[in-house]
Parts: structure tokens; sequence; C-alpha cells
């Protein structure tokens, strides 16, 4: 197990004994879909980052196992609605909720878990975090009707891939720092001064996540990531190892790969592959990665020096050396 795991497992432990709890429904399939998509396993990076940052900040109270279930379950949500729109099949080395139940149920389980997740909220009792929460998940809907929008163009520019980036994933890792910051600050104001330490740490982190998943899908293991290599491609994704790639490479080769992007056509993957490794896609994506990492950590070093700062160090360099 990686050391900031065992640090926060017995936490994390708390965490899942709320998320079992509070799945419960008077209709079995909800229970279905939803225990279905919570024990596959999975990181628990956001929920995670809930406890260390609340503890970072001295917080001892409870109440950030209800706020860090509350984050898991909207990230839950939008699974659900992403594998339905992106018609996937295979999530964490297992069948997708909408491949095993179908569209309709996993929309509406998804839409069971961002209403619970509210409900929760509002039984944690903060209107900052209120504010902060229903905010993001508006952000993280904008950021899936952007995605949308751009999937199948191939002049998608560097900016905009960052927007939605930030919007899809970024935004979550941000909200859940900034969360534990403000459990933590509630309990003492003396250390509201962090928040937004914790909150820029969070936003360079989650950037540097999703930036590290768009390079693993043309370089991974699909045992290991627990999905297909290429799905981006087949989805139509512009994602910034082929942004790259398009820009440095010959017009032959570029052509190839705006064609299959715009037809999200994974006959000629391979190829695709190679020339987004020939062109330095690959290197300069972990780049980008590396530098963000960088970042969030620097953001850390004006949180207190504590075992829990330590842990998200450790937590941030996994996010950039993880093969899946």
């Amino acid at each position: 197990m990686l050391p900031f795991l065992e640090a926060v497992q017995p936490e994390l432990e708390r965490v899942n004994q709320t998320i079992l709890k509070r799945l419960y429904s008077e209709e079995p399939l909800v229970e279905d879909i939803g225990n279905h998509l919570i024990n596959a396993g999975g990181k628990r990076l956001r929920p995670i980052l809930v406890l260390m940052c609340a503890r970072a900040l001295g917080y001892s109270g409870d109440k950030h196992y209800e706020l860090a279930a509350v984050i898991e379950f909207i990230h839950s949500a939008t699974l659900l609605h992403d594998d339905v729109v992106d018609v996937s099949e295979l999530r964490r080395g297992r069948p997708t909720a909408n491949a095993k139940w179908g569209n309709a149920p996993s929309v509406l389980v998804g839409d069971f878990l961002y209403s619970r997740a509210f409900q929760m909220m509002v039984a944690v009792g903060s209107m900052d975090i209120m504010n902060t929460l229903s905010n993001t998940t508006n952000t993280i809907a904008e950021g899936e009707v952007q995605q949308l929008a751009n999937a199948r163009k191939s002049d998608l520019s560097e900016e905009a891939y960052r927007k939605v980036i930030y919007k899809k994933t970024a935004a979550l890792f941000e909200a859940a720092c900034e969360c534990g910051a403000s459990v933590a600050a509630d309990e003492n104001a003396e250390v509201d001064a962090y928040r937004n330490s914790l909150k820029q740490f969070g936003y360079h982190l989650g950037l540097a996540f999703q930036l590290m998943d768009d390079l693993l899908d043309y370089d991974g293991d699909a045992e290991a990531l627990g999905k297909n290599v290429g799905d981006d491609l087949a989805e139509g994704k512009s994602t910034l190892p082929v942004i790259y790639a398009l820009a440095h490479s010959g017009e032959a080769d570029a052509q190839l790969i705006r064609e299959a992007i715009s037809s999200a056509d994974l006959s000629k993957l391979d190829d695709i592959i190679k020339l987004v490794k020939q062109s330095g896609g690959l290197d300069y994506t972990r780049r980008a990665a590396c530098h963000h990492a960088e970042q969030a950590i620097e953001h850390l070093q004006q949180v207190p020096e504590s075992n829990w700062r330590q842990s998200l160090i450790e937590l941030t360099r996994f996010a950039v050396e993880r093969a899946y």
C-alpha cells in the first residue's frame, strides 16, 4: 500500500461506512447500481483530499467523513453520466453500469446520487461548503457540455482543452481541498488563512491528475488502467497529446490524426500512438503534468508542517508517477 494511503486508511474506512449507509434506498436498483460503481474500487483521491486537508489544519471533529462521502457521491454521479454519454463499456476493469443495466437506470441513479449528496451537504450545516459544492457541481456539468460540443473537433486549441479539464476534473479536486479547509476553519477560525493555499493546491493537483490520465490513454496498459487504451480517440476527444502532435507533425501525419479524431476511428490507433510519441506529445503532456504537481507542492508549503502535509505531498507525486 502507498504510504499516503496507509496514513489515511482508518479515516477512509469511516468514509466507506458512511457511503454504504447513505446509499440506502427503498428501490433495490439504486443500491445495486450504486454499490456496483462504488465497490469497484478506484483511487478515492477526492474524498482522501477532504480528509487530509481537514486534518492538516488540525481538525478534530467528524463532519469531514460526511463531507468526503458527499464528494465521492458527486464524483460517482458524474461517472455514471459520463459512461452513458461516452457509450463506455469498461471502468476500473469491470463492465460499466450502463453496459450492465442500461442507460436509463444509470442516468437516474446518477441523479439520485447528486440529490443525496445535496441532502448530506445540508446535514453538514455550512453555507460556505454548500456554496462551494453547488457552484462546483454546476461547473462540472458545464464542462461536460463543453466536452460534448468539442467532440470530433480536430482543431481544438490547447486553451480550450485546458478549460474543459479544469471544469470536468480539477474543479472537484479544488472543491475537495477547499471544503476540507472550510470544515477545519469552522472549528478553528485561525486556520481559515490557509484555505486559499489548499484550494490552489487542489486546482493544480487536479490538472496534473487529468493530464496524466490523458497521457496514459495513449501510453498505458489496459489491464492496469481498468479501461481500454485509446478510449479518448474512440470518443473523438482532442486531448493534449494529440493537440501537440497535430501542431508538431508534417501535413500527411497531421491529416491522419485529424481524420481519426473527426471520425472517432480506432482502426489507425497504433499509427496515432506512434505519431503522438514521435512528435513529443507524450513528453510535453508529462512536463505539463509535472509543472502543475510542482505548483501544487509549492502551495502546500504555505500550510503548517505536519505528517498530513507530507502525505499530501506524497499523494501529489503519486498523481504524476502512476501507471494507472
